[in-house]
């Protein structure tokens, strides 16, 4: 396995699985609290997350494009598709939502900020399970599965 191969595995499988494990277990969570403690919640994980993500996301999509290319395979064509996707999810339906969490300048959570909040969870679950997807497929792809 090359360099870049080891590199799509890694950064794929650390973002497939920070995102699905914030998906299904820690959202959740957040969704049974107060509505004021969610916007706590949500803020801060936008300091967490919102910092890292970006880039993270960012070059899944960009290293598993590359190693398709590469090696052109259907699993490694299937995993640049997926995160390439899960790209574009994340950037018309994740950031808007997230920006505009970001502005709320009030401790008390805006009216709408429940229903704003569980359209973010819907694009959540999708781009989360792209990526964790496109992850599986990098690896099974760079493993050499035909």
């Amino acid at each position: 396995m090359d360099a870049l191969a080891l590199a799509a595995v890694l950064v794929t499988g650390f973002v497939g699985s920070a995102e699905f494990g914030s998906a299904v277990l820690v959202h959740p969570v957040i969704r049974r609290l107060k509505t004021n403690d969610q916007l706590i919640m949500e803020k801060g994980l936008l300091k967490t997350f919102g910092r890292v993500m970006p880039v993270g996301m960012t070059a899944a999509a960009v290293l598993a494009i590359i190693i398709a290319i590469d090696d052109p395979n259907a699993w490694l064509v299937s995993a640049a598709i997926s995160l390439g996707i899960a790209l574009v999810v994340t950037i018309i339906g994740n950031v808007p939502i997230n920006a505009r969490t970001g502005r709320i300048t009030k401790e008390a959570a805006p009216e709408g900020f429940i229903a704003m909040r569980r359209r973010w969870d819907v694009f959540q679950i999708v781009r989360a399970s792209l990526q964790l997807l496109g992850f599986v497929l990098v690896a099974v792809g760079v493993v050499g599965f035909s």
